[in-house]
């Protein structure tokens, strides 16, 4: 069972609607007795980094989480804010990150390269695969493109844990993975195909 922690930040509805489509067992997860049956975990998020972390860190689910990753190595896909959340902190707030992936999270308009640049970083974009990642192993082509909305991008500390980098003024790091723990930038439930792939890689092979 697929359980998508359910901690008030996130379009869950949308993955319980695409996993379906595909067939597989998935479900929300509100309360820590809803992941006892957990074989993998999604980690949604969307808007601000501190107001994500301290409704995780209020919610009564962050210490059977950490529990199932960290200690159980259940494998764990963190999306969009969910993604910069597996960091240790972020530029956009003061709270501390989970800590399960090393790196911070930065502004793209820190960087001068970005000063010309629409912000946030909204619409289409195409990966560069690193080869031998498990969440892009099985049926994509050379250019998978995924949908973006974001103005924060993660910078992992090893870069040994970056799977795939997009560019926009600057190349940034849109996959991690780091042994079970992953993290993607992008919004895979409203990638189309590609989305629906990286989730299916997740559930098999993550």
């Amino acid at each position: 069972m697929i359980r998508i922690i359910d901690y008030g930040v996130g379009n869950i509805q949308a993955f319980l609607a695409l996993f379906k489509r595909l067939g597989i067992s998935a479900a929300m997860a509100s309360t820590p007795d809803d992941l006892q049956d957990a074989q993998r975990l999604i980690l949604p998020g969307v808007g601000h980094f501190d107001q994500a972390m301290q409704r995780l860190n209020h919610s009564g689910l962050k210490p059977e989480l950490e529990r199932l990753v960290l200690q159980e190595s259940v494998p764990v896909i963190g999306i969009c804010v969910g993604m910069q959340m597996l960091a240790d902190h972020s530029d956009e707030g003061v709270l501390p990150g989970l800590g399960w992936v090393p790196g911070c999270v930065k502004s793209f308009a820190s960087n001068s390269q970005m000063a010309d640049l629409p912000m946030p970083h909204m619409g289409w974009n195409t990966l560069k695969a690193k080869p031998n990642s498990s969440l892009l192993q099985k049926g994509f082509d050379n250019d998978p493109q995924f949908y973006f909305l974001h103005s924060y991008y993660f910078y992992a500390k090893d870069k040994n844990d970056v799977a795939a980098s997009a560019s926009y003024g600057i190349d940034f790091d849109v996959i991690v993975s780091r042994g079970h723990i992953h993290g993607v930038q992008f919004h895979p439930e409203k990638s189309h195909h590609w989305g629906a792939q990286i989730l299916k890689n997740f559930s098999e092979f993550g």
